[in-house]
């Protein structure tokens, strides 16, 4: 694992593989294992960046100070493209890093070549309705040291379809979970940081960026588990419709953690698609139908 110093704070990545980079963004509550799999079938062919964000499951907390909103992160992501000097990147995202880095490509585009989002928060849907309880539980003193407490302590707890059980078709393995539930129930710091992002959840800043994308003039592929529960195909189909140049394909068999459920199908769009290689029209994937109304 290999850290660099932000102005937010440190940023621990790891690096694999030689080519075109590839940046790969997870969302809440996990942190960079959740992109390995497929990571590791690139790296044959691209150079393969994978942070831990500070969403909740980092081991290095961030300056007291740094803005942790959705936006702020948006921000860091910049800044860390810009420290490791990283351009025409692929940059990749799930679930609520999909909602950073929607933001990435609205404001923050300049080192970005493509974009690639898998199934993630957007439009109105950030967060989705069953995880709306987080919304409390960091205003509410306290309650964030409970959950996390309990999640640590009760492995069952993790399972449950309001934590991390409803996100994959397949069994999470349980080392998995307890590493990223135990960052966040034994340091006061990280609780702090995850508590910041949580706070700026809203549907206005997805909503906003997505009004942005029509700016974005570089290819997006939005990369769907056709299994989601949270994050159903029709958002997809709607989010593709902002980008001037983008194309929905799904993924049979995967639910919103798609990296983990089928990521050997992931990599190989990945591939195509960071390759210049165009899927063929029709079962393959959709163009987007225009610019919505």
């Amino acid at each position: 694992m290999e850290e660099v110093a932000l102005p937010q704070g440190p940023v621990q990545y790891r690096v694999s593989g030689d080519g075109p980079p590839v940046v790969f963004v997870h969302g809440l509550l996990v942190d960079g294992q959740l992109w390995e799999p497929v990571a590791e079938r690139l790296a044959a062919r691209f150079r393969c960046i994978v942070p831990t964000l500070p969403l909740g499951s980092h081991r290095r907390a961030m300056a007291p100070d740094a803005d942790l909103s959705p936006r702020g992160v948006a921000r860091l992501v910049a800044d860390f493209l810009e420290a490791l000097d990283l351009r025409e990147v692929t940059l990749v995202a799930n679930d609520s890093g999909g909602a950073v880095c929607q933001v990435v490509a609205a404001r923050h585009a300049e080192r970005l070549a493509r974009l690639v989002l898998t199934n993630c928060d957007a439009l109105e849907v950030f967060p989705p309705r069953a995880f709306a309880y987080l919304a409390a539980a960091v205003r509410i003193p306290g309650l964030m040291w409970t959950l996390a407490q309990s999640m640590l302590h009760v492995p069952a707890l993790r399972r449950l379809p309001i934590a991390y059980g409803a996100l994959s078709r397949s069994r999470l393995p349980s080392e998995l979970l307890a590493a990223w539930v135990e960052p966040g129930a034994r340091d006061a710091a990280v609780r702090r940081d995850v508590a910041k992002f949580i706070r700026g959840i809203a549907p206005e800043v997805t909503l906003e960026a997505a009004r942005a994308l029509g700016g974005f003039r570089r290819p997006a592929l939005l990369l769907w588990g056709a299994d989601d529960r949270f994050f159903p195909v029709a958002l997809a189909e709607r989010l593709c419709a902002y980008f001037p140049d983008a194309r929905l394909e799904r993924i049979a068999g995967a639910r919103t953690f798609v990296p983990l459920d089928q990521p050997d199908q992931v990599a190989a769009a990945i591939a195509r698609f960071a390759g210049g290689e165009v899927a063929k029209e029709g079962a393959a994937g959709e163009r987007a139908a225009g610019a919505p109304h």
